[in-house]
């Protein structure tokens, strides 16, 4: 048995990139394990969704227990840093933010879990975050870090194919309709750059059921999870990642993660 562990920002990132193959791994019988840097606490939802007196901290925390059951988590690890906000909010100066914190103090508290699970593989984001975001960025910055200090064999970075959601988007305009497209010369990475591509579409029911946990986040799932299942496999069932550490040959060569 190995161990995965996926480093992940906030709860419901933990889908889009990693979801399948967390499920593929706890499927396998390996050990899958989650660590969320922030609780949420500052994502937008829709009215009226939360109970009177219940925080959106709160909904989200068991909005990531539903999730990780779907995909086979063994083991949730909550960080409990402050939620950073989008790039440019007042949130971003907050000292407690996650993106403001001391980024070796926080390395050596992921390290600790890294050291404990005696993890094989860990997925942090691409040095970007993906998109920009103060928190994915800082969850590269601080993964990276710990996986220095831990040793981690092998280190991954979880990202999207930009050259393929250009595609995609260019072959279905209507999809990005409900939302604002991305920056697509900032959003992922491009196709040259990533080692490692795995084929998810034997669980994306699962992925599906993950998202569908998520309520409150349904501005960011709600179009996905009106799709016929071949258009969302189409457009989730396949992980991208970037081998940051670890043996094995470079270019897209490698379809699974080493577990």
């Amino acid at each position: 048995m190995s161990v995965l562990v996926c480093f992940h920002a906030h709860p419901d990132d933990e889908v889009f990139g990693t979801g399948g193959v967390m499920r593929l791994a706890a499927d396998a019988g390996h050990r899958v394990v989650l660590v969320t840097a922030t609780d949420g606490a500052f994502g937008e939802f829709p009215d009226g969704i939360l109970t009177d007196g219940e925080t959106l901290a709160e909904r989200r925390r068991t909005e990531l227990d539903r999730s990780a059951a779907v995909l086979g988590v063994d083991r949730i690890v909550r960080l409990h840093y402050a939620d950073s906000g989008m790039a440019g909010t007042p949130e971003n100066a907050n000292p407690e933010a996650f993106c403001n914190v001391d980024v070796d103090t926080a390395a050596g508290r992921l390290a600790d879990v890294l050291l404990e699970e005696q993890a094989d593989v860990v997925t942090i984001y691409d040095p970007n975050g993906g998109y920009g975001h103060p928190d994915h960025i800082q969850v590269h910055v601080v993964g990276k870090r710990a996986t220095e200090i831990a040793e981690t064999r092998y280190v991954y970075e979880t990202t999207t194919n930009r050259d393929h959601m250009r595609r995609l988007m260019e072959a279905n305009p209507h999809w990005g309709e409900e939302a604002s497209p991305p920056d697509m010369e900032t959003f992922g990475l491009p196709e040259t750059e990533i080692t490692t591509v795995v084929d998810v579409s034997s669980v994306i029911a699962a992925k599906r059921a993950a998202m569908e946990a998520h309520e409150t986040q349904v501005g960011d799932f709600g179009p996905f999870l009106q799709m016929p299942i071949e258009q969302l496999t189409t457009a989730f069932g396949t992980e991208w990642f970037r081998k940051l550490r670890g043996t094995g040959g470079v270019g897209l060569t490698e379809t699974s993660l080493p577990l």
